[in-house]
């Protein structure tokens, strides 16, 4: 229910000369309009559904100081409007003795609209001193400085009761809401095994079940701890709820569905996810035996040089792979998860150690034929100029040929007997250019 604004202000005069009847008549009707706002006003705030609320809560913290205040403050407004509303029915009194009221009325009048008219016991209610300065038995007001203390008061204990029924509309359906959502995804993370004590996601969620619970007692027994105050407003109300730890846990509660949805794909995906696993495996033990069977061609072939030593198989790994066997074969679909995530890692790049293993063993043979070819093609070359007749190119072919098709090759020795060779190849080209117009002459 919504509660009206402030009172509207006093718009009399000061104390001065003593007004005659038409002014009497005029400041009496507004103040009568003035009455019937400010009835209003208190009447919504009386009936506003935060004020009920803050009635029947068990209240905590800085919620129920400030609502003891709160109270302090709305029966001290009720005091002022019975004074307030007492001295627009004796002013009305003064006015209905006569058609033309006397100077003796004008006299009253003006003392009650325009001077200190007003008396209030302080006694009846009490109240704070905090709320109304030193405690006084009685207190005189002009109807204008009655006014302005009741717009006071009502404006503080609005803001009160608004921002209090903000964060008990605002947060408590929304942690409701979320617990529902977190009872689905417990129920969901139970049926893949997702416990706490098992698994982080299961400690989580318990983690997560505990601060909605702890989070919503809060709210409803101190829901001011949970108000931000806009910055530089003085409206009644002005702020928002401080839903930080609500929005923390929603984040959480996000993660963790993220990691049993991931589970579930787990559950649904395994065996191809294993039988992946099984071939990348088999490649990488394939191909370190070729390595290891390179390895001895190379030390029997190739002489002077160092081959890297190859590793075994990857035994640890089929083990772990064994392992995620069990795990697929019992559902434990949360322990299968993290597993097979690292094995399809660790696989990958045991493969790829496996080739570059391969490579690094094969690499002298591969600089053989490098040279091997090598000499084939310069040999080509010399044919196609018509040298292939040429006694020290047959010679120094036939040296770095022995060397390269011989076991074990020194390497060194044979890519210096082929370089000799491309020499010699390069060295009587150049001299048939030289020397062919000299012929043509």
């Amino acid at each position: 229910m919504g509660v009206a604004g402030p009172f509207p202000g006093y718009a009399g005069r000061p104390p001065g000369p003593v007004m005659d009847r038409d002014e009497a008549d005029r400041a009496l009707a507004r103040l009568g309009a003035e009455h019937e706002a400010i009835e209003t006003s208190l009447l919504a705030l009386q009936d506003h559904a935060g004020r009920r609320l803050l009635e029947g809560a068990d209240l905590t913290g800085v919620t129920k100081e400030r609502w003891a205040a709160t109270e302090q403050s709305i029966t001290l407004l009720w005091g002022y409007f019975d004074a307030y509303a007492g001295a627009i029915d004796a002013a009305r009194e003064i006015r209905a003795r006569r058609r033309y009221p006397n100077r003796d009325d004008l006299l009253a009048l003006t003392e009650l609209l325009r001077g200190q008219g007003v008396t209030v016991a302080s006694t009846a209610a009490r109240p704070d001193p905090s709320i109304t300065g030193p405690a006084k038995l009685s207190e005189r007001f002009t109807l204008e400085e009655l006014v302005t203390r009741m717009n006071e008061l009502y404006a503080r204990s609005l803001d009160m009761v608004v921002a209090s029924d903000s964060v008990w509309s605002a947060l408590p359906a929304r942690i409701d809401l979320l617990a529902a959502e977190l009872r689905r995804t417990r129920s969901l993370a139970h049926s893949v095994g997702v416990r706490p004590g098992e698994h982080p996601a299961g400690d989580d969620l318990e983690s997560i079940t505990h601060e909605l619970a702890t989070l919503r007692v809060q709210v409803i027994s101190d829901p001011l701890a949970f108000w931000l105050p806009g910055p530089g407003s003085a409206a009644p109300g002005g702020g928002r709820p401080d839903t930080t730890r609500y929005d923390r846990a929603a984040r959480a509660l996000d993660d963790v569905r993220r990691e049993i949805e991931a589970v579930l794909a787990v559950r649904q995906d395994a065996e191809q996810r294993l039988v992946h696993l099984r071939d990348l495996l088999s490649r990488a033990d394939r191909t370190l035996a070729e390595a290891r069977s390179a390895r001895g061609e190379v030390l029997a072939k190739i002489a002077a040089s160092e081959v890297p030593a190859v590793s075994g198989p990857p035994t640890a790994l089929q083990e772990r792979l064994a392992t995620a066997s069990e795990y697929r074969r019992h559902a434990q679909w949360h322990r299968l998860s993290p597993l097979l995530e690292s094995l399809e890692r660790e696989a990958e790049d045991e493969l790829l150690r496996a080739r570059e293993s391969l490579s690094a063993v094969t690499a002298p043979l591969a600089v053989r034929a490098e040279l091997r070819g090598r000499l084939d093609a310069y040999k080509a070359k010399v044919a196609r100029h018509g040298l292939a007749e040429d006694p020290v190119l047959i010679e120094r072919y036939d040296a770095a040929r022995r060397m390269l098709w011989s076991a074990p090759c020194d390497l060194r020795v044979a890519g210096q007997a082929v370089l000799r060779y491309q020499e010699a190849v390069a060295e009587l080209l150049d001299v048939r250019r030289t020397s062919a117009p000299e012929d043509r002459r």
